[in-house]
């Protein structure tokens, strides 16, 4: 057993391609070999901006021998009577290439029939793998590719190199006009030319010895211990930023950071402006000091090591400095507008075609977010609701404003930094900033009651204008984030406990969309179901099994901090011992129920009782029901539903000793009027038939 090693040299590959190109290529190498039936033991990727690796250690040097019973005419054709071997047989023989003689009889369900075992032809894996490099190669997947040349293939960037090789043997394939060897390119800057590798296993210590660190997370570690040097050497420290390093790591073949400086009249601009114009222009990292204060000082990495490194960070600084310019310049434009100059010119931005401007959006916003904020259990809300609709109606406005046009990244940040400038309440202004949370599922959510339910009023009226107009998601589909929004909506609601009723918050979104009480009760109905199913999504990734899940939500999900508290009540519950046959009982009695034509407003008739437990069991249910119902109320579902599972053995003495559909109709009838006294403690709580 040998390593193998591919390595794809190309011109400088975008950082976010390089992962993402190696899981897949490195999937669709394993699959292969496992098609081939080629043994293989652990596979590793690694990769540079200028070099895609996949190393697989231990493959086998053959395929796997593989035999298979094949299946030829009945006995009765393929020999005569006297035993003798047919045309048929000698034809099935011949297919199968095997003898006569080795021609067995098999009896099947269709009677006896000629068979034959064979073995297919094993390959070595050398010959395997060079017929497939090419086109697994040409299949990896990049958001964007291209052609070069007169090559009608396409790739990345430009192929320059191809190595590969199985242990020391030389892998021989082309991609486009480049034939495999086992040399690699060195260092573009340091070392350029080419590398001999003798073995797959020794690729590593070549390329590190030609000032490439193809290990991705080594040459992430080394970075990370560079900068943090640098950081040390001008007592600051790095703003912690790990989207960054994973970013820096992948542009470079090899670390050497400097640090530079700025101006301090720069500092003059919001921290999140300058941060920023560093971080996505030009990827370098900002410095902070003890206190967490910027410095007006970075640090750029770059991928190779000048003669004078003070030379070059000069060159980063003067690069820096015509960004800072620019963004000092816009945000002292945008000082000259307040808050609500900005919201005006929303007027002429649209936010989707059916549903008006962002203006329009605002001032919808502001209405539901009232109205939210009135109905709410939050403490003071004469002043919610005031800051509510003052947060509504600027939480757009820095939109429209230079820097956020400039840094599109930081809308909300920006308008939260304007706003605290121009004396806004801090609710107020840092509503505007997290309004826009939670960005992704399990994200930060927002922190001020101001906040959360200008967040809900946001989403919400997203959705219900969306599906208004039938811009529904579908599918993979899902162009406004109308799923990401409702996941957030029910991810703030759990975590503030919001219990106002999802059905009223849908319908008051959609009055300021349809005026028709019919329609709006159908579209209300549509939007209903899609939080259900994200409710259900939820649910089972915070580990809730899907039946406790689904049994709690097909009784009500309209309050869903409840909807919380009833299906961990309901898991703890199936983790019992006993809750198996607690489960087929109670299953049992809504199954009756539900098939029985019984008349719901029948009550009890303790005179119509003709065995002991009937009498057991109504005794039994009227003790539990005060409990349950004051547990309910507290809601302590846990306790709940440990009472009313307190009736299992009265209602399974129940089924023994009585039959409930009997022939005489009062008594069949108030029998499962007492089964539906039972199914009544729980009918708030769970569907046990849904288990």
């Amino acid at each position: 057993m040998n390593t193998l090693l591919i390595e794809i040299g190309a011109e400088e590959i975008p950082a976010g391609y390089i992962i993402p190109a190696l899981d897949a290529f490195k999937k669709n190498i394993l699959l292969s070999l496992d098609k081939s039936r080629i043994d293989y033991g652990a596979a590793h990727i690694l990769g540079t901006p200028r070099r895609l690796v996949l190393m697989v250690k231990e493959v086998a040097d053959m395929q796997k021998a593989q035999t298979s019973t094949i299946t030829g005419p009945p006995e009765r054709v393929g020999f005569d009577e006297n035993g003798n071997p047919t045309i048929a047989a000698e034809k099935f023989a011949a297919k199968a290439r095997v003898a006569i003689d080795q021609i067995d009889i098999k009896d099947t369900p269709k009677g006896r029939y000629l068979t034959a075992l064979i073995e297919e032809k094993c390959e070595s894996s050398v010959s395997i793998l060079e017929s497939m490099l090419e086109k697994q190669i040409l299949s990896i997947p990049f958001p964007k590719s291209m052609r070069w040349g007169s090559l009608s293939i396409r790739f990345a960037r430009p192929i320059i190199s191809l190595v590969g090789l199985l242990g020391d043997k030389i892998l021989d394939f082309k991609v486009g006009n480049i034939k495999s060897s086992s040399q690699i390119l060195g260092h573009q800057f340091m070392y350029p030319g080419k590398y001999k590798v003798e073995t797959a296993d020794n690729y590593i210590e070549v390329a590190e010895s030609i000032g490439v660190i193809p290990d991705i997370e080594k040459r992430k570690t080394t970075l990370i211990s560079a900068i943090e040097n640098c950081a040390n050497e001008v007592d600051s420290k790095i703003l912690e930023d790990d989207e960054l390093i994973n970013i820096v790591t992948n542009l470079v073949e090899y670390p050497f950071p400097v640090v530079g400086k700025f101006d301090n009249q720069f500092l003059e601009v919001p921290d999140e402006v300058l941060i920023t114009a560093m971080r996505e222009h030009q990827k370098y990292f900002a410095l902070v000091d003890e206190q967490g204060k910027l410095e007006p000082s970075f640090i750029a990495v770059n991928n190779t090591k000048a003669k004078d490194m003070t030379l070059v960070a000069r060159g980063h600084e003067k690069v820096l400095r015509a960004r800072l310019s620019d963004a000092k310049f816009f945000y002292e434009v945008d000082l000259q507008s307040s808050m609500d100059d900005f919201a005006q010119k929303l007027k002429a931005v649209t936010f989707q075609e059916k549903l008006g401007t962002v203006y329009d959006k605002t001032q919808r916003i502001k209405n539901f977010g009232g109205y939210l904020a009135k109905e709410s259990s939050y403490d003071d809300k004469e002043t919610l609701v005031q800051n509510v609709q003052r947060a509504a109606q600027i939480c757009k406005a820095d939109l429209v404003s230079q820097v956020v046009i400039e840094f599109t990244k930081l809308q909300g940040i920006i308008g939260r930094a304007y706003a605290l400038k121009a004396g806004e309440k801090q609710d107020v202004a840092y509503a505007i900033e997290q309004h826009y949370r939670p960005v992704y599922s399990g994200g930060k959510l927002p922190e001020n009651s101001t906040a959360c339910i200008l967040a809900i009023a946001d989403k919400l009226d997203t959705i219900c204008g969306c599906f208004s107009v039938d811009l529904i998601p579908t599918g993979g589909a899902d162009p406004y984030a109308l799923r990401r929004q409702g996941i957030g909506i029910i991810q703030i609601m759990i975590e503030e406990n919001i219990e106002q009723p999802l059905s009223v918050m849908i319908d008051k979104g959609l009055e300021a969309y349809i005026d028709d009480a019919t329609k709006r009760e159908k579209v209300c109905f549509k939007i209903q179901e899609f939080f259900k199913n994200r409710m259900t999504n939820i649910l089972t990734e915070m580990g809730f099994s899907k039946e406790a899940v689904n049994s709690a939500l097909w009784v009500s999900f309209d309050n869903i901090p409840d909807v919380v508290l009833r299906v961990k009540a309901l898991d703890s519950l199936r983790k019992l011992p006993d809750f198996e046959p607690l489960s087929v009982t109670f299953k049992r009695v809504e199954n009756i129920i539900k098939k029985a034509t019984a008349d719901t407003s029948v009550c009890v008739d303790e005179t119509l009782f003709e065995d002991a437990s009937e009498k057991g069991l109504f005794s039994a249910v009227n003790d539990v029901q005060l409990k349950v119902e004051d547990l309910i109320q507290q809601g302590n579902y846990d306790k709940a539903l440990t009472h009313i599972a307190t009736l299992r053995p009265k209602v399974d003495t129940f089924f023994e000793d009585v039959m409930v559909m009997a022939e005489d109709e009062k008594i069949k009838q108030n029998r499962i009027a007492l089964l539906s006294s039972v199914s009544g403690l729980f009918k708030n709580i769970a569907d046990f038939s849904k288990i």
